[in-house]
């Protein structure tokens, strides 16, 4: 990435996550081009929308039936709708730094943005939206059974990042996710994947394929517009029949599945399906992550080093990252002398604490290892 002073910089933010195939792939410029000379947004289903559609279904295990809308947090908030108007309750459990956009009931301790710039929640959220929204520790599936135990048949949905990726990277504890879904089927709750970061980045079925538990419904986004905006959610073809025009629950958007952002979607998701491309994302990003803890090391730097495939967050703190909490215990002042020193270096890092960088397919080990080297200077 080249900034207006002809600066340029080794990208690990990647647009918050959908450049899985770097800036200007040759194939979605491709598309983009061949699209644009046809049109770009006709206000009714295309071909090429019902070709996305279909991709997402066979790669990912547990959407049968799948709707696009312009962004993740349409796709969140339209999920959310869709699982009370199925179950008939309100309530949602989400998770104390998981982020699902910025609908009204989801910005409750929301991590991200909202923790670099140190606000509660936001201003603007009526009390009655938020109090339909209960927030629990991650990894702490003992505090969802007594939560769905205490408010018994008022819960529609849990809602979670099954690698959470707005408090920085945190990976789930070994079983939390299948307690998850184990608790939320005793309840007759929805269990609700937010892989707006994580589907098509941890493998081709998203975190869901590799962790192996399939959820009610799943929300998608960034990589599947290959940098243009769209969303999606889907899941159980019982539930999604539910919405309109074949349901009750309303939901429709002018620009959704637009045109631009399909083509590139498609040309995203098929270079993505080629053999090898993950087997080489996980090995540039392990291969990242061992250097940047022998630089740290080196520099006697406390740091905590997550990662979940081409995901990895620094944290500047001494103890494991697990949960929000435990990410709040980082030196925050420190990260941001790391990320402008990095800067200074030539590589560009999220500038938050609290939020994941991104390995692409564009890396090469030769960026990798002057990462490294920059990080051995920069960790002094």
């Amino acid at each position: 990435m080249t900034d207006v002073d002809g600066t340029s910089y080794i990208d690990y933010v990647g647009s918050w996550g959908p450049l899985i195939l770097g800036h200007a792939p040759a194939p979605v410029k491709a598309a983009l081009r061949a699209q644009i000379s046809l049109g770009t947004s006709f206000g009714t289903p295309t071909e090429n929308e019902v070709v996305l559609a279909e991709m997402i279904c066979q790669a990912v295990p547990s959407i049968e039936k799948v709707r696009l809308v312009n962004s993740g947090t349409e796709a969140t908030m339209s999920a959310i709708r869709l699982a009370r108007a199925f179950t008939g309750r309100y309530k949602i459990i989400k998770f104390d730094g998981c982020y699902h956009g910025h609908a009204d009931g989801l910005l409750v301790k929301a991590g991200s943005g909202v923790a670099t710039l140190g606000l509660p929640d936001s201003p603007g959220v009526p009390p009655e939206a938020s109090a339909l929204t209960i927030s629990l520790p991650y990894n702490d599936s003992d505090a969802v059974q007594r939560a769905l135990e205490r408010y018994r048949s008022e819960v529609a949905a849990v809602i979670v990042e099954p690698v959470a990726g707005n408090m920085g990277t945190v990976l789930p504890a070994k079983s939390f996710l299948q307690r998850l879904r184990k608790l939320t089927r005793e309840h007759g709750t929805l269990l609700i994947f937010d892989e707006v970061m994580t589907g098509f980045r941890l493998a081709y079925g998203g975190a869901q394929e590799l962790y192996r538990v399939k959820p009610d419904l799943t929300c998608l986004g960034k990589i599947i517009g290959g940098g243009l905006p769209v969303g999606a959610y889907g899941g159980n073809r019982t539930i999604m029949d539910w919405v309109a025009p074949q349901g009750p629950v309303y939901q429709a958007g002018t620009l959704s599945g637009n045109p631009l952002a399909v083509a590139a979607g498609i040309a995203t998701l098929k270079a993505l399906n080629k053999p090898g491309t993950f087997a080489q994302m996980e090995q540039l990003a392990a291969r990242l992550e061992e250097g940047l803890r022998d630089a740290a090391h080196s520099a006697g730097a406390e740091v905590q080093i997550n990662r979940a495939g081409s995901m990895f967050t620094v944290f500047f703190t001494a103890t494991p990252v697990t949960d929000y909490q435990s990410a709040r215990t980082s030196d925050t002042a420190r990260y941001g002398k790391f990320f402008h020193a990095l800067l200074a270096r030539g590589v560009y890092l999220a500038p938050s604490q609290f939020e994941a960088c991104f390995v692409s397919l564009a890396h090469t080990r030769r960026d990798v290892e002057a990462t490294i080297r920059a990080a051995a200077e920069a960790f002094v």
